[in-house]
């Protein structure tokens, strides 16, 4: 774990800031005094943002947002030292009941949106020593019956990420994915609420799991929080699983 005083003066942005693992960056960011800006769908700025933070909502599909955000970021931030891209779109469904459209959102919202949101960012990036961490998931790393769309899509982000990783090297931006495991967000645990069972449900995927439990969504951020500050000065193009196991079984 890096010091909290290591964030001091960090310029951060993150995506998908308004709940679960993107909630749990920003917060980890802004316990280490990191000046902040927060973006999210939701029309109500996040609970807790100090007065070094900023929130714009929109829809990270709509390029002209995604422009917005980074002009917003260079104009208040300076520099971008640290961008966090956190946000994307769950989807289940089997092969022959997924419809085009649905599976062209899932590439939308977690492949192009984030690409567009990085092209915009280059620019804007503080040359020499800045970091980018895509969060994708365990389950682009893995095939899962179910979900292949989703898996086909968090995947893409992993290879956009060795990709950026590559071409970005030379300017000092290093660029790094996070492959967060099953976490306990709100939104997790009201899926399992739904359930008959909601015990029997959280037990059962608990022992997909080697550690047997789901992580935490602080435990997740501190691994990303790894990835994006200085800490990690020689990562970049790498793949961290943070998911107890799941990949190695």
């Amino acid at each position: 774990m890096t010091a909290p005083e290591a964030d001091e003066g960090l310029a951060v942005v993150v995506t998908g800031a308004t709940s679960g693992i993107g909630e749990a960056v920003a917060a980890r960011f802004r316990a280490g005094g990191a000046r902040l800006l927060l973006t999210g769908r939701r029309e109500r700025a996040p609970a807790g943002m100090g007065p070094d933070e900023h929130y714009l909502a929109g829809d990270l599909g709509d390029e002209a947002f995604a422009a917005e955000l980074i002009a917003t970021a260079a104009r208040i931030l300076g520099p971008i030292d640290t961008l966090v891209l956190c946000h994307g779109l769950q989807g289940d469904g089997a092969i022959e009941a997924m419809d085009l459209q649905r599976a062209s959102a899932l590439l939308d919202a977690n492949v192009l949106s984030v690409f567009s949101v990085l092209q915009h960012a280059v620019p804007a990036m503080r040359e020499g020593a800045s970091q980018v961490v895509l969060v994708s998931s365990r389950l682009g790393m893995v095939g899962i019956a179910g979900q292949v769309m989703y898996t086909a899509a968090k995947g893409g982000l992993i290879m956009l990420g060795k990709g950026a990783a590559i071409e970005l090297a030379p300017r000092g931006i290093r660029v790094n994915v996070a492959a967060p495991g099953l976490t306990s967000t709100a939104a997790i645990e009201a899926g399992f609420d739904r359930q008959p069972d909601p015990d029997a449900a959280r037990r059962a995927r608990a022992a997909t799991i080697p550690m047997g439990r789901l992580a935490r969504p602080e435990e997740v951020a501190e691994a990303i929080h790894f990835l994006g500050t200085p800490a990690s000065s020689y990562v970049t193009g790498a793949v961290l699983p943070i998911d107890g196991g799941y990949t190695a079984a």
